[in-house]
């Protein structure tokens, strides 16, 4: 007979049981079942003076991974996981299950055993290989084998994630260097221009005209903007969605910055040949917003809407007085449009549509939009507009009279 006990499987100390009958018997720290599992162990103890089996006790909350294996949905419970097939006895009648069920598996086992004793015959009778190998394994080594894929399992996960960290990372570093490079020529041409026709000894400017020179100077700093927003919302959308995301709300005209975004990009919807149409109220109330993280959230979608509306197509820009409480303003334009099934996750960050995969941008523009808008208590979506192409809105409180 084989040694056997009420064991708990041990990572520590492994199982090696070469008993034919293999049974486990999973557990929990509930007070209420602690009476089921002593009268299902007094039981085994009784059937243990007239049969060999190992029986594994196993903690359901110490060794999660092994009821998830087994597809346990209660405890306590009793599984026969040799001879095969394995069977489960669950519920509140365990013992008169095992009863039932007892018998046949010792039938079961007898089959085994006698299989195995043919094997070893024939083994004899033609005098050469050796012994086979039990296929019996010892519970402690399945665990330990469940947990180890489990854990590569999750590693895998983390090497994945971490890659694509790295690979986003990559991406973007060369879409920054590539973007960086017109507003820093734009800003350097400016700023070498006003260098050249400056007189330091008389202190002013020659060759240019005083319109020119703001002009000039204009240019300096509307690109030095467009360079600490590309680097602002970098930063901002690296930091996570868990980080606080400061803003400084004051009164806002909304139409009026809208206005002057539309004007630093005018040079882009002109080389495209394409239409602006606007539809802002003059008697729109003021908004109660951060000037600087609303003019990102302007310049992201007006910079999408030029990027993707086609030559000579349209752009729109539309705001309403929506409720005593909110204004509503809207960015449209006649490109291809966002399909129905996206619409919520282009505003996740990182998420790219599969046709977008060779376009110029980091795909974090419309998750720092949505987190912007947020802040302020408001929201933002997209859908379709009359004639196609993609229509975003989003909406701030007004400023309170």
């Amino acid at each position: 007979m084989l040694k056997h006990d009420y064991m708990k499987v041990s990572q520590d100390q492994p199982i090696y049981s070469e008993a034919p009958l293999q049974l486990l018997l999973f557990v929990d720290g509930r007070p209420k079942s602690r009476q089921q599992v002593q009268r299902i162990r007094a039981y085994l103890k009784e059937l243990e003076a007239q049969y060999s089996f190992e029986l594994q006790m196993i903690d359901v909350g110490q060794q999660p991974y092994l009821a998830e294996h087994f597809k346990l949905i209660a405890t306590p419970a009793l599984i026969k996981i040799h001879p095969e097939p394995q069977q489960t006895l669950a519920g509140s009648n365990i013992i008169a299950e095992l009863k039932n069920w007892w018998p046949r598996w010792q039938t079961a086992v007898d089959a085994f055993l006698k299989l195995q004793e043919d094997l070893q015959e024939r083994i004899e009778e033609d005098g050469r290989g050796t012994s086979p190998q039990s296929t019996i394994r010892s519970v402690a080594v399945s665990a330990e084998l469940i947990r180890l894929s489990d854990e590569i399992f999750h590693l895998k996960q983390e090497k994945e994630k971490l890659q694509e960290q790295l690979q986003f990372k990559d991406r973007v570093m060369s879409m920054l260097a590539h973007d960086l490079r017109n507003p820093l020529t734009a800003t350097a041409i400016a700023i070498e221009t006003l260098q050249s026709n400056y007189n330091v000894e008389v202190g002013e400017f020659q060759r240019l005209k005083p319109a020119m020179t703001a002009q000039l100077l204009k240019q300096a700093r509307n690109q030095t903007r467009i360079i600490d927003r590309m680097i602002a919302d970098l930063l901002q959308v690296g930091r996570g969605h868990d980080t606080e995301f400061p803003i400084v709300p004051q009164k806002l005209e909304l139409g009026k910055l809208s206005l002057e975004v539309l004007e630093e990009l005018r040079d882009r919807y002109i080389a495209k040949s394409q239409k602006i149409e606007t539809d802002i109220p003059n008697d729109l109330p003021r908004v109660y917003a951060d000037p600087e993280r609303i003019r990102q959230v302007l310049v992201n979608l007006l910079d999408n809407a030029i990027k993707y509306t086609p030559g000579d197509g349209i752009i729109s820009l539309a705001a309403l007085h929506r409720t005593t409480q909110k204004v509503q303003f809207t960015i449209g334009d006649t490109g291809p449009g966002i399909p129905q099934e996206n619409r919520d996750r282009i505003f996740e960050n990182h998420f790219r549509l599969q046709r977008d995969e060779g376009t110029d941008g980091y795909g974090i523009g419309l998750a720092l939009c949505q987190r912007i808008v947020r802040a302020h208590y408001g929201q933002i979506w997209v859908d379709s507009g009359p004639h196609g192409g993609a229509w975003f809105h989003f909406t701030l409180p007004v400023y309170p009279s």
